[in-house]
């Protein structure tokens, strides 16, 4: 909770800068007998009460976003003792694995319009309860039919969670503070996968590795009264101020025509091809590590959280450095956009890690990259939901999700073949450029502004 202090007390002192701006802006207005137009109202009923409540419902999102990513870590790496114990091949962990991957690839767009639909508090305990539930019946598997079973119903309560967390998030917080919240919450992906390895080996060890599925339900239910609790002050909150709006003399686009929008199809591309980067990363740099910088495997687990942590940290490094351009007068646009094409460029020291000519060098070069992989991430997450009317936000965000993970899931038979045949080199090459392709979809995409249309 101190971090939190900290970020209601930063948020504090920047509403404060930002009054004496205005008032000076408003003094000056008078003297010169400008005409001052009023703001533009925010999308949807978004009204952005930066509130301490609404950080406490992101500690609350960041603590889900944590045990997301244990539960779907977990299996790989306690996957030599699953298969010793359900007698599986490899061909029937192949099996397990996409049958999670494709219900969390539907789940993420359908999730999201359950988010739309339901709200994003009803569909935020939905998808909380299913995937406990599911994480725990993993404990009683028998085979290969039920662990498929119970991994595509994981990946049904897990794909809803983003697309509803970034829905609350959308309309809790103001464009300068959203993308630290954003931030806070793909955090707790990164920690999720720092924490796993020592907490399952821990289980697994001394009490089996069916002991282990139990660890964090408690906190994943714990989760839902912390969550309606705090859910019930910052509705009020925002139910006060939806009585002072204006009425507005615009109409939100149809699903439609957002789709046909140059901006959200550029951003949901940038982020298919840059998720698929992020998959080589993820599923094959220790491997990498093992076959050609000839790490053991105590190597890999004692050295490779190095660029995890960095990751981690670009995220909120990211987050805080558009937020600040924006405080400082920058627009929304130039804000994200400066940050995007910067942390893109740090991606580049990726393919360069291969030619590294020390382990150590390489190790370096992997944590730079992996710092502007999670400063774009936090950046380009915000910037999708920037773009897209409140009441479609949860299917459009679940949309662009839904395209990374298909795009890394697609790519993996194509890495397994350029490993084969060529190497990890290729590979590497590929991950680097996806991010010179994400910035020219970036720029293509025009600026980085809410659609709204004028009403007929």
């Amino acid at each position: 909770m101190v971090v939190f202090d900290f970020l209601w007390t930063h948020q504090k002192r920047e509403a404060y800068q930002g009054r004496v701006h205005l008032q000076e802006i408003a003094d000056l207005s008078t003297y010169t007998g400008a005409i001052r137009q009023p703001a533009p109202k925010p999308p949807g009923d978004a009204l952005h009460q930066d509130s301490r409540f609404a950080w406490m419902l992101v500690s609350v999102l960041f603590a889900g976003s944590l045990i997301n990513y244990m539960d779907r870590a977990l299996l790989g790496f306690l996957m030599p003792q699953v298969r010793q114990s359900l007698s599986l091949t490899n061909t029937d962990y192949s099996l397990v694995v996409n049958s999670f991957l494709f219900t969390y690839m539907i789940f993420y767009v359908i999730g999201g319009r359950i988010a739309d639909k339901l709200g994003y508090t009803r569909a935020f305990l939905v998808n909380v309860v299913v995937w406990c539930i599911a994480s725990v019946l993993h404990a009683f598997s028998q085979g290969m039919l039920s662990l498929c079973v119970l991994r595509a119903l994981l990946g049904v309560g897990e794909g809803g969670f983003f697309p509803t967390a970034m829905r609350g998030v959308a309309r809790w917080f103001s464009p300068e503070s959203r993308v630290k919240a954003v931030a806070v919450v793909l955090t707790g992906t990164g920690i999720g996968m720092l924490i796993t390895p020592p907490i399952a080996a821990w289980l697994s060890l001394h009490y089996g590795w069916r002991t282990s599925f139990f660890a964090t339900r408690a906190v994943g239910f714990a989760l839902l009264p912390a969550w309606l609790f705090l859910h019930r002050q910052v509705k009020a909150n925002l139910d006060q101020d939806r009585s002072r709006l204006e009425p507005d003399t615009t109409r939100d686009p149809s699903l439609f025509e957002v789709l046909r929008q140059r901006k959200y199809a550029c951003l949901l591309m940038a982020r298919a091809l840059t998720d698929a980067a992020w998959f080589f990363y993820l599923f094959w740099l220790p491997g990498y590590f093992q076959e050609i910088r000839g790490f053991s495997l105590a190597m890999v687990g004692t050295l490779l959280w190095i660029p995890y942590l960095s990751a981690d940290i670009g995220s909120l490094a990211g987050a805080w450095a558009s937020s600040g351009l924006i405080a400082r007068g920058f627009s929304l646009n130039r804000s994200r956009k400066a940050v995007l094409i910067g942390s893109a460029l740090l991606c580049l020291c990726g393919p360069a890690s291969y030619y590294a000519s020390r382990p150590s060098a390489t190790l370096a070069l992997l944590s730079i990259a992996f710092f502007g992989q999670f400063a774009w991430g936090s950046n380009l997450h915000t910037a999708i939901t920037e773009v897209t009317p409140t009441q479609y936000l949860g299917v459009l965000y679940g949309l662009a999700g839904a395209a990374g993970t298909l795009a890394g899931t697609l790519s993996q038979p194509l890495v397994g073949r350029l490993v084969d045949s060529t190497g990890y080199e290729p590979a590497f090459l590929a991950a680097g450029a996806t991010f010179i392709i994400a910035i020219v979809l970036l720029l293509s995409a025009g600026k980085i502004e809410y659609v709204q249309l004028r009403a007929l």
